[in-house]
């Protein structure tokens, strides 16, 4: 099997079909499910599963799935290094982050890199703490924005803290002081995100031992604010995410204060390739000297 074997075998399994594969590498379809039979043929496996709805990875796919992208990056850090030695600052890196910084920081940051390095290319994919944790795991992505709550699985360098705030409906009756405490908090009816985008809250409400009343489990930011609104619960968010809310609700600080704090994971840490340690450094240094009102 060639190199380009494994970039169309890549293609297939992000895009879940072959015509968007195609679209993407520039070939026809026939061509990628050509490609695609023959290292089947070779590896004597079924790779793809096909489907009205488009193709999927079979468990001999997924299992080899990890080594392909392996093999992909090292081919990229390798053209990297020989641009670099040319004299040229040249790549490709690939980005994982979550919702809040997608919408509140990356902007800013990927403006200041492509001003400083405009021949590096750069993807972002979006998505949950769990999603990111395994684009990261499987090498989809280079680097991964991710909260402390993930520090177990990864090496992670801080990047900023940030404190998690209460958001309330407008007719909520004012806290003493402004201030919500886990006493005022415990027994209320709460709106939650899932798993994979709510792990500060979910702690936080486990280290006080706060009993709650679910009404809504939601996916996004947006929801959670919006239900709030409607009186359904009142939740706990990072700061980040209410920076600009509109919403008719009410914010206020917690206290003892809880941080959310943010960090930043390398796929292969001992191995950069140079496009992607460019980026590394540059968003470390951003976020260091970065105003604070942009959190």
């Amino acid at each position: 099997m060639t190199l380009f074997s494994y970039e169309i075998f890549d293609a297939v399994a992000r895009q879940g079909s072959f015509n968007k594969a195609a679209q993407q590498l520039h070939l026809t379809p026939s061509a990628i499910s050509h490609a695609i039979a023959v290292m089947e043929a070779e590896l004597g496996f079924t790779l793809f599963n096909r489907g009205k709805n488009g193709v999927t990875m079979t468990s001999y796919g997924a299992s080899l799935y990890p080594s392909i992208r392996a093999v992909l990056n090292s081919d990229e850090a390798l053209q990297q290094s020989i641009a670099r030695l040319n004299g040229l600052e040249k790549g490709k890196v690939k980005l994982g982050a979550f919702n809040s910084v997608c919408a509140g920081l990356l902007p800013q940051i990927l403006k200041s890199f492509m001003a400083s390095y405009p021949q590096i290319e750069v993807e972002v994919y979006q998505g949950t703490y769990d999603d990111v944790k395994e684009w990261l795991r499987t090498g989809q992505v280079d680097l991964a924005f991710l909260s402390a709550t993930c520090r177990e699985e990864f090496n992670l360098t801080e990047l900023f803290r940030e404190p998690l705030l209460c958001i309330v409906p407008q007719d909520w009756p004012e806290p003493p002081n402004g201030i919500m405490t886990p006493e005022l908090m415990n027994g209320q009816s709460f709106v939650v995100q899932c798993d994979a985008t709510d792990a500060e809250m979910r702690q936080f409400l486990k280290k006080y031992s706060i009993s709650t009343e679910r009404r809504c489990h939601v996916i996004d930011d947006q929801s959670n604010i919006a239900m709030v609104e409607a009186g359904l619960g009142i939740s706990i968010m990072p700061r980040m995410l209410l920076r600009s809310c509109t919403a008719a609700v009410k914010i206020y600080p917690i206290e003892p204060e809880e941080d959310r704090v943010v960090g930043l994971a390398v796929q292969r840490p001992t191995a950069m390739a140079p496009a992607v340690e460019q980026m590394f450094h540059h968003i470390v240094d951003f976020c260091r000297q970065m105003d604070p009102q942009l959190l």
